[in-house]
């Protein structure tokens, strides 16, 4: 970095005037150590900001913090934002991360980024062509967090230095603001000098919070007593006090204007009297402006075009390319460079090889800025095809293209899809985005224009996802598509409907496309799918039973070999499912779609079917299963949640995905009885019952229902239950695994309507025993049990916890417990409802249901009973004698062989396979697959 009180030997030079600057900090790299006098201390990191108009010393000061850091034997990564690479993304990230990783080969990167390898290596650069499945922008910032916490550990204490943070890319900007305030939790102090005009993104550096320290610290101008002294420091003491004021006046106290004039004067052998002033005053301008520009001009045409190809190159540059986009030879190119250097015009850049770089940025943009605009637009296109063949890549190209006039190229056409491809692969839609309309306009030839329409609705899917749906149609208004990029563009311009909340214009698109593919087999099939996809998220679809049987019979025809046909099997596991179908047809549906495999990356097809069968199996009480699936595309179900809440502030009103993402949360909260906290959440996104344009799982009317329950408000719970019910019992969707509206409207009856409330929950039972999921069952006779009471409801709360204790629902199962000592120690069988009681705690506490753990110490309050201390055994593993049950369980042995062998009684075998079932994460059916994998002791 250029310091900028640069002097004839500058590391002697102290800075002048910023005593409290410097303070700060030494006090913050102090806190970075972990023993100060020999007295221990816990190490903290933070955040350091200058700030302040170009020339004030912001550079000198990172300067100064890198030798002291250094001094003290602190490890420093560094980065610069730059006016001319503003739009290469990520530029500052990697001028941070990469010198830290450059001696690392690929395997030892694989290593060190791990399972983030994928998500950041494009980002990074550290992948020459990015490809495979484009990841999501807040993905690729965790994955960033990750890479520099890791780094932040191993070679700790770290200093990391952030230069003209103004300019820095959106990219690293948004990232650098989020990860910040992680830097007091480790030992790293981040440094960041900006000017006052910082992007928005950035605004957390502009006022810090009081975690990361104090405001920035705005530099002020020298005083007219500084200014003399680096005045006198180079033309010697005799200076008189009105030349030095004269200078001060000149330069407006900026440090880097007095340094370089000063230097100037010592050059000219002035001696800093009166007789001096005017060639003061003609030095003062030359520094910069109208006079920085004569004094180049002075040097002659080929130095001033070596100078006018730097400043379009930008920061740290090779001299070999400057002098290919100058037109001159290398040694007209070599004596430009003395000459610039003697100048102090140029300096020695901190880039790869013999680079060279400007002075002051101040320079730089004086310079750019006095190129005639046509010439700088043929210069930026010289530079754009000499970035190319230097082989330094499409985005470094790209960005010249940018500043180039539209003529129909097809080179930079291709140039810039290229680099827009490479910013998506990134993580950087924004920068693609940019890419690709430019692009447009160039304009790409007319057979080449849907492609890049669909590539540029791609882009904006996550920015704009209205402006996707009309990129899309443009496109496809095209009638000589192929018809794989047709299908592609539909799949697009399908997904972007729903996500927006037009699910039933998405699926009507899809249905159209179908009967349009009649001579593609392979493409109607692939679009009848989107077609029952789309249509089962309707909830104005008008007949949901015929669609099942049309799904059901188009299912059995098949025989399952291509990923289309496998998606329409995926589709009928879950039908199956919703319509309370005996489990056994849904799972083996969800068996022959995965035969061969769902493809959970293909960014042509989505997620939302493999989520489907994945949520098959975790509904079939094989949550183990469900897992698996989930963990091969965990990226992509973290983005069904990501993508609902970015896409959600981009358009009006709420999307299916975002109400998916706070239904969950808000379950989450009211299991653990966080009732408060689940209603701010319902308040902050108006999810008051609402009846979506979407079916969404959870039902939102259901979840809300929920929380109406847990507030204690059952009159306001029951319509909004009746109502869901009526809905979905049009739509023949009868399985109280997914959508248990008839127990919870069975609850919010108990006391108004006991007789209703039983009659809902008996049918419940009935339904759910026709599904056969023993979690189903078990959570439907609890139900029962609640609103019957009496000797028949212990009777039934006994059996509720017999079908869950066979399934690996462990938070119902503790509930089911509870609920059932409750009843007990009413009755008065306190011995039997201690027991039962103390159980469901132990259970509530392990699964972190505090809610259920608090009405159990009551419950054991209230009977008098004192809970004893529980036990904390592992559920990672199965004990040696669980192990044994569970294989000889598998293996087909009937209980009572299995007690003869483990020495127990029939109950206490039940016990042991409840607790492999909750482990395990799966119901006896899949006892024995599950095997196979969970890990041994």
């Amino acid at each position: 970095m250029a310091n900028e009180l640069r002097q004839p030997t500058p590391e002697n030079r102290p800075l002048l005037e910023r005593r409290k600057e410097l303070q700060a900090l030494d006090s913050a790299l102090n806190a970075l150590r972990d023993t100060v006098d020999g007295v221990p201390q816990a190490p903290r990191g933070g955040l350091l900001a200058f700030t302040g108009p170009g020339g004030m010393g912001k550079t000198a000061l990172l300067t100064e913090a890198r030798a002291r850091a250094r001094a003290r034997g602190f490890t420093v990564l560094s980065g610069r934002g730059g006016e001319k690479e503003q739009e290469l993304a990520f530029h500052v990230v990697r001028q941070v991360v990469q010198p830290a990783l450059a001696s690392m080969d690929e395997q030892e990167l694989r290593t060190f980024l791990g399972g983030w390898y994928d998500t950041v290596s494009a980002a990074l650069g550290l992948v020459a062509t990015p490809s495979g499945h484009v990841p999501d922008p807040t993905g690729v910032r965790d994955g960033l967090d990750w890479v520099m916490t890791r780094l932040a550990v191993m070679k700790a204490p770290l200093v990391l230095l952030l230069d003209d943070l103004h300019w820095a890319d959106v990219e690293s900007l948004t990232w650098l603001a989020s990860f910040a305030p992680r830097a007091v939790d480790l030992s790293l102090l981040i440094v960041v000098a900006f000017r006052p005009e910082l992007p928005l993104e950035a605004a957390a550096f502009s006022a810090p919070s009081a975690d990361l320290g104090s405001r920035p610290f705005t530099l002020a101008p020298l005083s007219a007593t500084a200014v003399a002294r680096i005045v006198r420091d180079e033309v010697g003491e005799e200076a008189e006090d009105a030349f030095c004021e004269e200078c001060w006046e000149a330069t407006g106290g900026s440090p880097f204007e007095a340094v370089e004039l000063s230097i100037r004067l010592g050059e000219r052998n002035l001696r800093g009297t009166s007789e001096d002033l005017p060639a003061m005053r003609d030095l003062a301008a030359a520094v910069k402006g109208p006079g920085l520009i004569e004094r180049l001009q002075g040097f002659g045409t080929t130095t001033v075009r070596f100078a006018y190809a730097a400043a379009v190159l930008g920061q740290a540059f090779s001299p070999e390319l400057a002098a290919r986009i100058a037109a001159i030879g290398s040694t007209a190119a070599a004596e430009a460079t003395e000459k610039l250097r003697a100048a102090r015009i140029l300096a020695d850049g901190d880039g790869p090889g013999e680079s060279l770089e400007f002075l002051h940025p101040l320079i730089a943009t004086t310079i750019y800025r006095s190129i005639r605009p046509s010439l700088r637009e043929g210069m930026h296109n010289s530079a754009a095809e000499a970035v190319r063949a230097a082989g330094l890549g499409q985005a470094a190209a790209a960005r010249h293209l940018l500043e180039v006039p539209c003529e129909g190229s097809t080179e930079a056409v291709a140039c810039l899809r290229e680099a827009a491809r490479e910013a998506l692969h990134s993580g950087a839609p924004e920068a693609a985005r940019r890419l690709l309309s430019r692009a447009l306009q160039e304009p790409p030839l007319p057979e080449e224009r849907p492609a890049l329409l669909h590539e540029l609705a791609c882009a904006t899917f996550l920015i704009k996802p209205t402006a996707t749906v009309a990129y899309l149609r443009e496109a496809l208004a095209d009638p000589g598509i192929d018809p794989e990029l047709r299908a592609s563009m539909v799949y697009r311009l399908t997904q972007a409907l729903a996500h927006t909340d037009r699910t039933a214009e998405a699926a009507t698109v899809a249905d159209e496309e179908s009967r349009r593919a009649d001579a593609h087999p392979r493409i109607r099939l692939r679009m009848q799918a989107d077609h029952f996809v789309w249509s089962a998220f309707r909830t104005d679809e008008a007949d949901s039973s015929g669609r099942s049987r049309a799904l059901a019979r188009l299912a059995d025809r098949l025989p399952g070999r291509g990923l289309e046909e496998r998606y329409i099997l995926g589709l009928r596991a879950w039908d199956a499912m919703m319509c309370g179908e005996p489990r056994q047809k849904a799972l083996a549906y969800a068996g022959e779609a995965l035969h061969g495999g769902l493809s959970w990356t293909h960014e042509n097809r989505g997620f939302e079917v493999p989520v489907s069968v994945a949520l098959v199996f975790m509904y079939c009480d094989q949550p183990r299963r469900a897992e698996e699936l989930f963990a091969k595309g965990m990226a992509e179900a973290e983005n069904l949640v990501r993508e609902g809440l970015g896409i959600a502030d981009r358009v009006e009103g709420a999307v299916p995905a975002q109400w998916f993402a706070i239904g969950i949360l808000i379950q989450t909260l009211l299991a653990r009885g966080r009732v408060v906290a689940a209603r701010r959440l319902a308040d902050k996104y108006h999810y008051g019952g609402v009846i979506p344009n979407a079916v969404i799982y959870p039902d939102p009317r259901t979840v809300y229902a929920e929380l109406l329950l847990a507030e204690g408000r059952p009159e306001d719970a029951a319509p909004l239950l009746s109502g869901v019910g009526e809905w979905l019992e049009g739509r023949d969707w009868r399985n109280p695994a997914w959508c248990p509206w008839q127990l919870g409207l069975a609850s919010a009856l108990s006391r108004s309507a006991p007789d209703r409330a039983v009659r809902h929950a008996q049918d419940a039972v009935k339904r759910a025993r026709d599904f056969g999921a023993a979690s189903a069952i078990g959570q439907a006779l609890h139900t029962e049990a609640e609103v019957t009471g009496g000797e028949a409801g212990l009777d039934l709360h006994a059996q509720a916890v017999d079908h869950l204790e066979r399934s690996p629902a462990a938070y119902e199962l503790a509930r089911a417990l509870v609920g059932h000592g409750a009843a007990l120690a009413r009755a008065g069988r306190l011995h039997d409802a201690a027991d039962r009681l103390y159980q469901g705690l132990e259970g509530a506490v392990h699964c972190g249901a505090e809610g259920l753990a608090a009405r159990a110490r009551r419950e054991l309050s209230a009977a008098g009973l004192r809970p004893l201390p529980l036990r904390y055994a592992q559920t990672d593993t199965l004990t040696a004698q669980e192990r044994k049950a569970a294989e000889m369980t598998a293996g087909g042995h009937p209980p009572a062989v299995v007690a003869r062998e483990l020495h127990l009684t029939e109950q206490g075998v039940r016990q042991l396979l409840s607790s492999v079932y909750r482990k395990i994460g799966t119901d006896a059916a899949g006892l024995a697959e599950a095997l196979e994998t969970f890990p041994r002791t």
